[in-house]
């Protein structure tokens, strides 16, 4: 009697299935197990498939991928269905793989799998291609034949949509897949190696938990320890750099891209004498080593390593062999990541100036920090340029896009700025030459064929280019669409000062840019920077400003450099994140900073940043302005006490423009200044003008449309007046603060 026959007489059945071309050749009693007429019959896997539960076949052909490529037995248990989807009865099935005729050894490896491993090495076969599941490999084509038996005692009222084979099956089965999701999850999320690593470190999977991790990559020659957890410090020191032709596990399982599995110490001793002598002492009772491989080519290896006996059942190695799957993907975009990160940080740090030339009067202090990811280079800069002339050039500008291009465009443009301030030209005659430079260049990149490529459509710049003279103070301010400055105060207040702008720069071609004069005085400081740094983290113009002026309260008296510090790390540092703005999206950008400040002079201690200063002009043809000197004197007197004065001092100020405007010929100049102890202070507003003429009270009757400002100015100030001066006159009034309310 034949041994198929004697099977059959048990219910077994026998079956081989070919990876090379996919059939599946079964004898009678197999073909009827799995629901096919009870004759021996060749068929397609596809055929199989058909008949199988869904998620069963996905076992069954993980299991065998994993006997395939490691030489170990697939067993698997599946349910056999009909047409219509409902069970007809549960199979198990137990398969070997043979290549050539012969058994591939594997298991837990006896001696013959470690010898053919060392022969595998000496054949050049190290880092061969292929994994577990990839059919048309001529290296991996083998027959995988076996038993399909029928379980005896079959779950009651099963069905293909509802239990699966037994409860113990389906916890694990679930409790897995669980655990597989949520570390794909993690790992996909991970952005860096240090990242990826953490997640490895705090993997923990059902009921087989490893209590030590290494994770090894391949550099040259050499396998290096990149990360580990649950091994102390002084334990690396064996492992963090291994030659490769070693017979250390995890070399072995790098030049063979075949996971090595040790189930006991005197295993390990017996197929790895001299990686024993290391490993032995480090307390473990069980390792797996499961290579890393991307795109064929291993990148490292994963070691799992456990105080317990590990039998590692083929389930068990199929989620080793999942996880480590994942995390070589997880790092090598890991790495991708930040190899561009630094090329991309590389480049735009060679784009920025090297240092900060001293300026005699003042002091500076910059930054830049490109916080886009992988190639996305930004077009944020910045330049301090020294003038022949005594005074230096502050510029800040973005020119549009996150690319090649931007980068690109921002070099020429910050060059070609840098020419035309050094030629000596006004602040607005070199914004104007720089947006006819940018759109010169916009068109000649538009010429090359029948139209603009999507990569070359035009790009425009927003500038903001300060004159500043330290002698005196005066900033001469041209601005091309970028944000308006920050003034602060010794007091801790940051007040943002509105200037006169243009369009931003390659718009068109010959723009006018209006100029801005304001005086810093000593200790007073400047604040130029790019949206980058208002609106990282999700906030908008306002909630961004709020930020900076809470950090800049909070290092009130601490030099340009550790204030310089505090801002960024504020918007882009570790603890960022826990203070997001009010849009659901976090907005990352490029950011680019600078700080100046007039040096206090040696014979004014403490001088005259201890009070608030404004001073603005109002031009006759730009009389839209009265309502940003309005904005400003409010911001300035955002902590008064009284809420009540600082409605009144505005409409006074309003009514003293209005005055210089509407009767005399020249502009109005000016000036604000907040002195004095919290509480206590005195706010002085001073209007001034070219005509000669002095103002005084009137009375007009009911129905006249003017005169009245003298007499609102004597009611809502505590005092005011008139004088002349040299060419024309100002008129001030005071205001005192009514108290500080007490807690």
């Amino acid at each position: 009697m034949r041994t198929e026959e004697v099977l059959a007489a048990v219910g077994t059945g026998v079956w081989s299935w070919d990876t090379a071309s996919g059939t599946v050749t079964m004898d009678a009693e197999a073909a009827r197990l799995v629901g096919l007429p009870a004759r021996r019959t060749e068929t397609t896997a596809a055929a199989v498939r058909g008949r199988c539960h869904g998620m069963d076949y996905v076992e069954l052909a993980g299991a065998m991928d994993l006997a395939r490529t490691e030489g170990t037995v697939a067993e698997a248990q599946l349910r056999i269905v009909d047409e219509r989807g409902a069970v007809l009865r549960v199979v198990r099935t137990r398969m070997r793989p043979f290549r050539d005729g012969r058994a591939v050894d594997g298991g837990h490896g006896g001696p013959g799998r470690a010898g053919r491993e060392g022969r595998e090495g000496r054949e050049g076969r190290e880092g061969r291609e292929g994994g577990p599941g990839e059919e048309g490999d001529p290296a991996d084509d083998v027959l995988l034949s076996g038993t399909v038996q029928e379980v005896v005692e079959p779950l009651p009222g099963a069905s293909a949509g509802t239990s699966p084979p037994s409860p113990l099956t389906s916890d694990w089965r679930l409790s897995r897949e669980a655990f597989l999701l949520d570390a794909g999850r993690a790992l996909a999320e991970s952005r860096g190696t240090d990242q990826v690593l953490r997640v490895a470190g705090s993997l923990s999977m059902p009921g087989f938990s490893p209590d030590g991790m290494a994770v090894f990559g391949v550099r040259g020659d050499r396998l290096t320890l990149i990360g580990q957890h649950g091994y102390r410090p002084e334990d690396e020191g064996s492992f963090a750099d291994i030659p490769l032709d070693s017979d250390y596990p995890g070399c072995v399982a790098v030049r063979t891209g075949r996971a090595i599995y040790i189930a006991g110490r005197e295993e390990y001793r017996r197929r790895f004498p001299r990686a024993w002598r290391l490993a032995g002492r480090l307390g473990r009772r069980s390792w797996a080593y499961v290579p890393l491989i991307v795109a064929g080519r291993a990148i490292g290896v994963w070691l799992a390593a456990f105080s317990h006996p590990a039998p590692f059942t083929p389930d068990e190695r199929s989620v080793l062999t999942t996880v480590a799957r994942m995390l070589a993907q997880a790092l090598s975009r890991a790495q991708v990541h930040e190899s561009e990160r630094e090329l991309s940080a590389g480049l735009q740090r060679s784009l920025m100036p090297e240092e900060v030339p001293p300026t005699p009067g003042m002091t500076v202090a910059a930054r830049y920090v490109p916080t886009g990811g992988g190639l996305e280079i930004g077009g944020d800069w910045y330049d301090v340029i020294s003038l022949p002339s005594g005074k230096t050039a502050l510029v800040i500008g973005d020119v549009q896009g996150h690319d090649v291009r931007a980068a690109g465009l921002m070099s020429q443009l910050r060059i070609a700025i840098r020419a035309y301030a050094s030629e000596g030209h006004h602040p607005d005659a070199v914004l104007t030459r720089a947006s006819h430079f940018l759109t010169q260049l916009n068109q000649r990149e538009g010429l090359d064929g029948d139209g603009p490529p999507d990569d070359a459509d035009p790009r425009f710049a927003t500038c903001l280019y300060i004159l500043a003279d330290p002698a005196t103070g005066t900033l001469t301010i041209a601005r091309a669409g970028h944000l308006d400055p920050a003034m602060g105060i010794g007091d801790g207040t940051l007040l943002v000062r509105p200037t006169e702008g243009g369009l931003p720069l390659g718009v068109v071609e010959d723009p006018d840019y209006p100029v801005t004069r304001l005086v810093m005085e000593p200790g007073e400081l400047m604040l130029l920077c790019s949206d980058g740094l208002i609106e990282t983290g999700g906030h908008d113009l306002e909630t961004g400003r709020d930020r900076l002026r809470r950090v800049f309260a909070g290092h009130v008296g601490d030099d340009l450099e550790t204030l310089a510090d505090a801002l960024i790390d504020a918007v882009s540092g570790p603890h960022s994140h826990a203070t997001p703005g009010p849009h659901a999206e976090r907005r990352e950008d490029d950011i680019a900073l600078v700080l100046i400040t007039r040096d206090i002079p040696m014979r004014e201690p403490g001088g005259p940043g201890t009070g608030r200063h404004m001073h603005l002009t109002v031009p006759q043809a730009e009389q839209q302005r009265t309502a940003d000197a309005r904005h400003e004197l409010r911001a300035m007197l955002f902590d008064w006490a009284t809420p009540a004065q600082v409605d009144s001092a505005e409409l006074v100020l309003s009514e003293l423009v209005a005055n210089v405007l509407l009767h005399t010929d020249s502009d109005a100049d000016i000036s604000a200044d907040v002195t004095g102890p919290r509480g206590d202070r005195t706010l002085r507003v001073t209007v001034a003008d070219a005509d000669t003429g002095l103002p005084h009270l009137r009375h007009p009757g009911e129905l006249s449309s003017s005169g009245r400002g003298l007499f609102l100015l004597q009611e809502l100030s505590g005092d005011w007046g008139t004088e002349p001066r040299g060419e024309g006159k100002e008129v001030w009034c005071e205001f005192r603060e009514e108290g500080w309310p007490t807690l």
